[in-house]
């Protein structure tokens, strides 16, 4: 049956979790429990272990204090999300050594399609335990991948069966498989269309697939004829190595660890931001032109304002003097902030570069590639600003 089920979902387990119990082997089978601090303003449980999981009940989402009192012993450590993206970029790495026809479709989640490698690499169910092993063996992190004929049946496997899972899902499986579970389990199916459904009196999978598509045409229009080829398990859509290609723009944003107040303070974070930013754009491959800050006041009061660059750049130099001239511009020196953010938009790939005159350009390009390198080989952290090491850094002075 694998054979017909070319297409694997590979999802890390417990993701955040995973890479810090995989760099300190003596993290793993203790609850860990990856959430902000408390203090910081910013205590959300990000990940957790599945020890802490299915030990004590701890959910994505929940506050950091509820989290300690149904885990007293759990096993607290703050985001870091340099770490993230570079287990995701060595993950990547190993899932492209097997077909170039990988779809990432989050931080820790890819699509592969290996119907045109099985005679280079085994049949598709072969793939999926070499694939996990090496993962294993590599990176240091278990993955459950679920297999299908579709995008939508290998999502729907690789859930089936956490962690550690291996899930083949076939469209003979759906009715028994997937029918029985609740229809918020279908992929694309968010609170708010479940409570929708559910006036209709659908609340399984199966009750989706048996209702008369018709009505749901004419409830929610094209949106209710997918959902019913869905609850069938019927997904025509490729798995899309470019699918990031579009994406508008790529940024992000920090809740400080407390008030910062003055130019000099936000401008270290937001040279941290932009450098971030930066590596980013690099990585997919993209230059962009507009660059935007995201302000956020003890009130809880936004400010957000954009610049557009006169060229494109995928530089944190050109990142940073942009930002830093929006955070003169339009904030007040004396005015505390709680929350950064820094984005660069109007993204196109990375094909031609404006050069000048004096050849500042290229000189500050191949310097990034350098560092992109060390970071590549030896992790984020490798090298960072010296202004990142003084109180006021925040993303590469802790842990």
């Amino acid at each position: 049956m694998s054979g017909t089920c070319p297409i694997l979902l590979c999802d890390a387990n417990s993701f955040f979790a995973s890479v810090h119990q995989a760099l300190d082997p003596a993290l793993r089978g203790r609850p860990v429990i990856v959430a902000g601090q408390e203090t910081a303003r910013h205590g959300i449980v990000l990940a957790a272990s599945y020890e802490a999981k299915l030990g004590y009940g701890i959910k994505t989402g929940m506050t950091a204090r509820e989290a300690r009192s149904l885990c007293p012993d759990g096993i607290f450590i703050p985001p870091r999300h340099d770490l993230y993206i570079e287990f995701s970029t060595r993950i990547l790495r190993i899932m492209r050594d097997f077909t170039p026809l990988v779809e990432p479709f989050s931080i820790d989640e890819a699509w592969l399609d290996v119907r045109g490698c099985c005679d280079l690499h085994g049949s598709p169910l072969a793939i999926a335990r070499r694939l996990k092993q090496r993962i294993r063996d590599e990176v240091g992190i278990t993955t459950s991948v679920g297999l299908g004929p579709s995008k939508l049946l290998a999502k729907m496997a690789a859930a089936m069966q956490k962690p550690d899972g291996l899930t083949v899902l076939d469209y003979p499986d759906v009715p028994a498989k997937m029918w029985p579970l609740p229809v918020k389990e279908l992929f694309g199916i968010g609170p708010r269309m479940e409570a929708h459904l559910a006036k209709l009196g659908i609340h399984t999978i199966g009750d989706l697939a048996r209702f008369p598509v018709e009505v749901l045409a004419r409830r929610f229009g094209v949106v209710g004829r997918i959902l019913h080829q869905c609850a069938h398990g019927l997904d025509a859509s490729p798995v899309d190595p470019h699918s990031l290609d579009a994406v508008k723009s790529i940024g992000h944003q920090i809740t400080l660890p407390r008030d910062y107040r003055g130019y000099a303070e936000i401008e270290v974070v937001l040279l941290e931001l932009a450098e971030l930013v930066a590596r980013r754009v690099r990585l997919g491959r993209y230059l962009g032109r507009t660059v935007s800050i995201s302000l956020k006041d003890t009130e809880f009061n936004w400010l957000g304002r954009s610049y557009t660059l006169p060229c494109y750049t995928d530089t944190a130099a050109a990142i940073y003097t942009a930002a830093r001239g929006l955070l003169h511009n339009h904030w007040p020196a004396g005015r505390a902030v709680r929350l950064v953010g820094v984005s660069l938009a109007g993204l196109v790939p990375a094909t031609v570069r404006q050069e000048d005159l004096f050849g500042r350009i290229e000189r500050q390009a191949r310097l990034d590639r350098v560092c992109d390198q060390l970071k590549n080989r030896f992790g984020e952290r490798v090298i960072h600003r010296a202004v990142s090491l003084t109180e006021a850094g925040v993303l590469y002075a802790r842990g």
